[in-house]
This record gives C-alpha cells, structure tokens and sequence, in this order.
C-alpha cells in the first residue's frame, strides 16, 4: 500500500488512495462513454442544487421569507437579491479548494466540496420563514446561498478536460457540448419535482412543507454524483492525464501572470449565452406569476418541454462546431440570440401562447449556443494551466454572464417596460462577439 501522505503536506491525503485505485482498475480502462455519463451524471447535481434554489426563489421564499415586502414584485427581487451570493462565492471556493486540491487530493476536494454543496442545499430545507425567526430567515438564507456557491467553486473536477482529451480532433465539438447537457437535465428534473408538489398539494401545505422535498433531494442526488465522480478520478485515464500535468490544479496567481488576458477575455465569450440562460429558466417563472397568461403548474410543464428542446440544441451544437469550427458556431450562436431579444420581449407579455413560443424558441437559441460555452473557456489555456485556467474563467463567467440576470431582468421588465429586457440580451450578444473577435479561434489551441 503506498503512502497516503503527500510530502508537501503535513496532513492526510487522498493521492496515495487514488493512486492505488488505479492500480485495482489498471486492467478495466474507462471508455469515453463512461467518462461522459460520469461527466453529465456531476454536471446535472450542480445544477439541479442550483435550479432546485432558483425556482424556490420564485415560488417560496417571496412568501415564506419576504413577506414583509410592500409588493408580490418587490418580494421577488429581494428573493433575486439574494440569488446572485453563490455566483460571488463560487471564485472565493476556486481559490480555497484549489489548495486542498495541491494538497490534500483530487478526491479529498470533491468530497469535501460536494457535501457542502447538498449540505447547503438541504440545510434551506429546515429554513423557518420569516414570521417564526424574523430577520434570520434571510441571513440564514443569505448564509446558505453562499454555501452552494462557495462549494460549487470546489466542484471543478476537470472531467469535462479528460472528456476532451480523449476526443478524436475531428470531434471536439461533439464531446465539449456531452458536459453541458447536465444542465437541461437538472432544470427539467428540479421543475418536474416542484410541479408535483404544485399541483397537489394545498398553497399553505407547500409553503408549509411541500417545497422543504426537493431540497432534500438534491443532497441524495449528489451522493451519487460524488461516487460517479471517484470513480473517474480512481481511472487509469484520469492518473495519466494527472501525471501528464494536463490536470493539475496549478496556484491561482501564477496562472494569472500567464494567461491573465485569456481569464478576461474568456470569461465574456460566453457571456451571450449566459445572460440568456436565466433568461428562459428562472426569469419567466418570475413573470408568469406576477403577470398571468397562465397558471404557475402548467408554465413549469412548458419549461420542461423546453429543456428536452434544450438537449436536442446542445446535441445539434456539437455536430455544427464539428463542421464549422467552434469559433464560428458561438459566433452564429451570439447573432440569433441578437435576434432572438427583438421579439422576446413581446411574446413573454402575449399571453399563454407567446410565453410557450418564448420558452421554446429560447432554449433552442440557448441549446445552440451554451452547447459549446464549456469548451470555448477550456480551449484558451495551455495544458499546463488549463485545469485552474478554466476553472477560474468559468466562475468568472457565470458572475459577469449569469448571475444578475433574474434581478437585472425583472427590475427593468417592471420598472420600465418589459421590452428592456431584449436591451440586456443585446448587450450580453455584443460582449461575445468582441470577445470573440479579440482571440484567436478556440478550435486552434
């Protein structure tokens, strides 16, 4: 049995035990497949923890944590207040587990980082409202808001750079976009959870204690993404590419002084795609509610059908890149969302017909672009610093891109008119195609 003690270390590590792993499994090698259904099993716990929050953002915590608010309008964005704290932690956790990474172990950081992410997620479960704890109900939300995001930094593994690194170039497009099909997924199974409880219970049973379920499902589902994940990371394939340098996790600041301008410039490629994706999952719920045009219940069925509209954009996106080169996919991509924000506006406020269109033809837009949004932050970075690189330029993406929009877009939707909203997708689509046209192409790194 070889030494579990890192000598940079003075603690206990998790190396030697992944080390010895490799050796048990070095006759049973990891296919691409399996590396990708472990790589979308991790990337929908992420996000199914963080849309399970989002959609209790709109549903719940309004009533059951800002009930002091002087409107239903003004409750939801103190509740979007609060939504943007895990995207502000998220780089503050890079950082943290970066260096339990160097020196505790791969496997050590994700385990610590994943039972913090269900931890947080579940501890909103037990949240008392307002009325029975005053003021701390929104701290404590506040504090658990900062817990998933802070742990989320942590859960970088790099399975989605093994992914790539197994990829026949001819088909880089095709196996960036397997990591980002997680996402659809976990919107679609945190908005079927929460359509159960919609429908039948009682709004005072599921402000009392029917939405409390599905966060305690997310801290089930990511169990089962941690072990999903050791298991890729105990792989022959995985200790290669560690050995290789191609996946360590390198100090912060000294990638920094290498690729500082790919950090800045990668973090607004795809900020076009970003600014939509709140756009169609957790900002029309917020409207809906507020404005009508249909019932709550039945709008999360539409959202729905439009994830599985999302999967099959993300899928096509793969085989588009593969044909046209990456660059020009997200470059494509940017322009529709242009064009997508001059009629979205007008038919979120056309009543139930134009909001199902709007779902629709957004994730569609969505899927087409935020299918290559993951490999176009990977590819800036040399091996060498592309593990940390990507990680940090990720966080920092999602900041700039994602975070703000449910507040940004509801504060100028009611504040001066719905169609402001197509303004702010302008923008995030003018940001890309700077970004992009200042780098070199992501398909020649």
């Amino acid at each position: 049995m070889s030494s579990v003690v890192n000598p940079t270390s003075s603690g206990p590590t998790s190396s030697g035990l992944e080390r010895d792993a490799r050796r048990i499994h070095d006759d049973k090698p990891l296919s691409p497949g399996s590396i990708a259904i472990g790589v979308v099993i991790g990337r929908m716990s992420e996000f199914f923890d963080f849309f399970v929050y989002g959609l209790g953002s709109i549903l719940v915590f309004p009533k059951l944590i800002f009930p002091f608010a002087p409107s239903p309008v003004a409750a939801t964005l103190m509740s979007f207040a609060i939504f943007p704290l895990a995207f502000i932690a998220r780089p503050v956790g890079s950082l943290v587990f970066m260096w339990i990474d160097r020196h505790y172990g791969r496997g050590t950081k994700l385990t610590i980082a994943l039972v913090i992410l269900g931890g947080s997620t579940a501890s909103i479960a037990f949240l008392p409202g307002f009325e029975t704890i005053g003021y701390w109900a929104v701290a404590l939300l506040a504090l658990f808001r900062l817990g998933q995001g802070f742990a989320l930094g942590g859960a970088w593994d790099g399975l989605a750079s093994l992914l790539n690194l197994n990829a026949p170039p001819n088909h880089r497009g095709w196996y960036a976009m397997i990591p980002q099909l997680g996402a659809p997924i976990g919107f679609a199974l945190a908005s079927i959870i929460f359509y159960y409880f919609v429908v039948n219970l009682s709004e005072d049973d599921f402000l009392s204690w029917g939405w409390r379920y599905p966060f305690f499902v997310a801290f089930a589902i990511n169990v089962v993404a941690l072990f999903a994940r050791l298991r890729i990371v105990a792989s022959k394939e995985f200790g290669a590419a560690m050995e290789a340098q191609e996946l360590k996790a390198r100090p912060v600041f000294e990638m920094l002084s290498k690729h500082a301008l790919d950090v800045v410039l990668g973090a607004f490629v795809p900020l076009a795609s970003f600014a939509l994706f709140h756009l169609v999952t957790i900002f029309p719920l917020s409207w809906v509610i507020l404005n009508g045009g249909q019932s709550a219940a039945r709008f999360l069925l539409v959202q729905v059908a439009g994830a599985a509209v999302g999967v099959i954009g993300i899928i096509v996106s793969g085989v588009i890149a593969d044909r046209i080169g990456r660059r020009t996919e997200l470059m494509i991509g940017a322009m529709l969302i242009a064009i997508f924000s001059f009629s979205a506006p007008f038919l979120l406020d056309a009543g139930g017909a134009g909001q199902d269109a709007y779902i629709l033809i957004g994730f569609a837009v969505l899927g087409l672009t935020f299918g290559q949004a993951s490999g176009a932050v990977s590819s800036r970075f040399t091996q060498y610093y592309r593990y940390t690189g990507a990680a940090l330029t990720s966080d920092l993406a999602w900041l700039v891109g994602a975070a703000f929009a449910p507040l940004v877009a509801l504060g100028l939707a009611t504040s001066f008119g719905i169609v402001f909203i197509g303004g702010y997708l302008i923008s995030g689509a003018i940001c890309t195609l700077v970004a992009l046209s200042l780098t070199r192409a992501p398909d020649q790194n």
